[in-house]
């Protein structure tokens, strides 16, 4: 039925989101997914399903690909509904305590709590600008899907953070060489990380950025990089660019319904709670005081959101779901 009411809709099905309709499913919850990409996985499907993601207890190294997957399988234990390709823009509590959200297609959605697991929001990746770069945009990559492409070539990772590291040690064994052009100095990224980059063989261009791209035929054969303390340029051979400059993320008409905001993210308290009553944050949505912003972390507060709103919607229910090693529907 289009309009039955559900005990809670995330909205989000990122790695957080999957993860809380898996855990509200121990809490016997009637549990709705919406997400505006064609798929679950968040950013982790769209920009790192061959990257190695190694900060999960338990999982010394998983590609983002085969951790959505694995999560979509969790997730779909209790056969929670999962809408994709609709992205909420209204959400209006009606007057028996309902919300209702309406979607950019109109759809209309139905739930008595709330939990927001969008990350960021929706996502721009910022595009590189250099002279030229629009003559080559086969060999510009946001994200990649089969790494195996670049085996044995020359390429260049441009970035400073995380991803940039992440991509320039996951491309290290796999490519001929790997250049990494920063226009800074202190990288934006885990100290280990960076202490195994400096140890290996990726050659590393700090205080340098991406000015032109050269090549002919739509074949990119090198780019030229300016230091940005000397003015001075040269030229690196390469066949491909991972450009990993960050991303513009929009929370959309969210932050018009009425939460507090701070730190890019929605204000919670140390229950997920939000400023408005019946609606719940989780993840990159969830900001508060000594956050932590990686995967394992959000897979802590999604729980936790889903057992406030548990705890909403029956204040006399346990505090917390029984763990699943001996919940009844994984007792033989």
């Amino acid at each position: 039925m289009p309009n039955e009411v559900y005990d809670v809709t995330i909205i989000g099905g990122g790695p957080i989101g999957l993860f809380s309709a898996f855990y509200s499913g121990l809490r016997s919850m009637k549990t709705k997914i919406i997400d505006a990409e064609p798929a679950v996985g968040g950013k982790v499907r769209y920009f790192f399903p061959e990257k190695i993601i190694r900060d999960i207890g338990g999982i010394p190294a998983i590609t983002g690909a085969n951790l959505v997957a694995n999560l979509k399988e969790q997730a779909e234990t209790f056969n929670p509904t999962i809408v994709c390709n609709e992205r909420v823009v209204d959400v209006t509590k009606l007057t028996n305590g309902i919300f209702q959200l309406t979607s950019h297609n109109g759809a209309i959605h139905f739930s008595k709590t709330i939990v927001i697991a969008t990350g960021s929001g929706t996502f721009e990746v910022n595009k590189l600008e250099a002279n030229h770069a629009e003559d080559f945009p086969l060999a510009i990559h946001y994200d990649v899907k089969n790494i195996e492409q670049f085996r044995d070539k020359v390429v260049v990772v441009s970035g400073g953070g995380n991803s940039a590291i992440d991509w320039a040690q996951t491309l290290e064994p796999i490519a001929k060489q790997v250049h990494l052009i920063y226009r800074g100095e202190d990288f934006k990224a885990h100290e280990e990380s960076v202490r195994e980059l400096k140890n290996s063989r990726v050659e590393i261009h700090i205080h340098h950025e991406i000015s032109e791209l050269i090549g002919t035929n739509n074949q990119l054969t090198e780019i030229a990089v300016c230091c940005n303390q000397t003015q001075t340029t040269k030229t690196i051979k390469t066949e491909a660019l991972f450009i990993n400059h960050g991303v513009k993320v929009d929370l959309g008409t969210m932050a018009e319904w009425g939460f507090e905001q701070a730190d890019f993210g929605i204000v919670v308290d140390d229950e997920m709670k939000t400023t408005v009553p019946g609606i719940f944050a989780c993840g990159d949505s969830a900001t508060y005081p000594r956050k932590i912003r990686i995967i394992a972390a959000g897979l802590h507060e999604g729980p936790i959101a889903i057992n406030s709103a548990k705890k909403y919607l029956e204040p006399t229910a346990a505090d917390e779901a029984m763990i699943s090693t001996h919940h009844e529907s994984f007792i033989g």
